[in-house]
């Protein structure tokens, strides 16, 4: 512990659920963190089984049953980094002598389906964690005019920082165990209705295609296998599960086109996961996703059958006629971690030194 340098601690303890996209925000903003960081001393807040950080250089602070009711401060911190709206711990269980920033991923609540009453309940839970805190960051332009919309109070304490994206590649010779030598669709995500995969089926229609979907499985499937046995392609639908970070990288790599139909996207890593490789990005005109594809993804106009259809065969016509790739390729790299810790930081100087 440096004692000449500020403390800031950092909760990542939404890393607790791997193959989610909060364990890979935690694990890539953290890394990004420890390597461009030279003014703090830095502490993360982490669930007991977190192993991402043992060889780091920082200091590890591991949830407690009582930090829902206390956090006790001995190692004098001076700001808190509350890098998820719902972190366990709360920002009200901190001395309100101490600052705080929080970074809100998204309120898509307000465009799912759930309901009014478990809607005001949502937005008074995140109303009472945003007024303890100084400072919010959200991860996009959007999520910010949504935060603002419903909480206006918050607009002069309000940054964006967009998150970054790593380039994946897997080890040469690597096999994910679901593989195969024809051409193929891919997507991932947890496999529920806010990632609307039920509406993909349609593209293998007329095709050889198979589409391949990785992500932690749900009830939800079957509605997506029902409308593959609808157009006739449940033979070429393949939910596969949860897949390790090689595996994912091989997906990207080999894919014709990476198809992400989402109804619901704090920021949309995914897309730009499969931007580094240069691939067709196929994509909704939902919350953030044409922000963050920018001009260099194709997107579907609606999730009618048909239109999606036309949309996926005029975009991949246009793709092997102008090739692209390069362009997407930079489009990607604009979206670096190392640059996102940097923002960061210099948003933790600017906090300090407002004492």
């Amino acid at each position: 512990m440096d004692m000449n340098k500020p403390r800031v601690l950092v909760t990542f303890d939404s890393m607790q659920y791997p193959n989610t996209g909060l364990f890979y925000f935690g694990r890539s903003l953290g890394k990004a963190l420890i390597k461009e960081n030279k003014n703090f001393d830095l502490s993360y807040f982490l669930y007991d089984a977190t192993s991402d950080f043992d060889n780091d250089e920082v200091k590890r602070h591991f949830r407690q049953k009582y930090h829902k009711f206390f956090f006790i401060n001995r190692d004098s911190i001076k700001l808190f980094h509350f890098t998820d709206q719902f972190s366990r711990l709360k920002p009200k269980k901190v001395h309100s002598k101490y600052k705080k920033i929080m970074t809100i991923h998204d309120i898509n609540q307000i465009h799912e389906n759930i309901g009014k009453k478990k809607l005001n309940h949502y937005l008074k839970k995140l109303g009472e964690r945003i007024n303890k805190c100084h400072r919010i960051v959200t991860i996009s332009k959007f999520a910010a005019r949504d935060v603002v919309t419903y909480f206006p109070e918050v607009a002069d304490k309000l940054t964006v920082i967009y998150n970054g994206a790593d380039k994946l590649e897997s080890p040469h010779g690597h096999l994910p165990a679901y593989h195969t030598k024809g051409k193929f669709l891919f997507t991932i995500g947890i496999v529920s209705a806010k990632k609307n995969f039920h509406v993909l089926p349609a593209l293998l229609a007329n095709n050889n295609f198979e589409l391949i979907i990785a992500g932690i499985k749900t009830p939800y499937e079957d509605e997506v296998m029902a409308e593959a046995k609808k157009y006739g392609v449940e033979s070429r639908v393949k939910i596969i599960g949860t897949i390790s970070d090689n595996d994912k990288a091989w997906y990207y790599k080999h894919c014709e086109a990476f198809v992400f139909p989402s109804i619901a996207e704090g920021f949309g890593l995914p897309v730009i996961e499969a931007m580094h490789h240069g691939k067709p990005v196929f994509t909704s005109t939902h919350t953030s996703l044409p922000e963050i594809a920018g001009d260099c993804a194709y997107f579907f106009p609606s999730f009618d059958g048909s239109e999606m259809q036309k949309a996926f065969n005029e975009g991949m016509q246009h793709f092997r006629q102008h090739n692209p790739s390069e362009k997407i390729k930079a489009h990607a790299q604009k979206f670096n971690w190392d640059e996102t810790a940097r923002q960061y930081l210099q948003l933790y100087c600017e906090m300090l030194d407002e004492e």
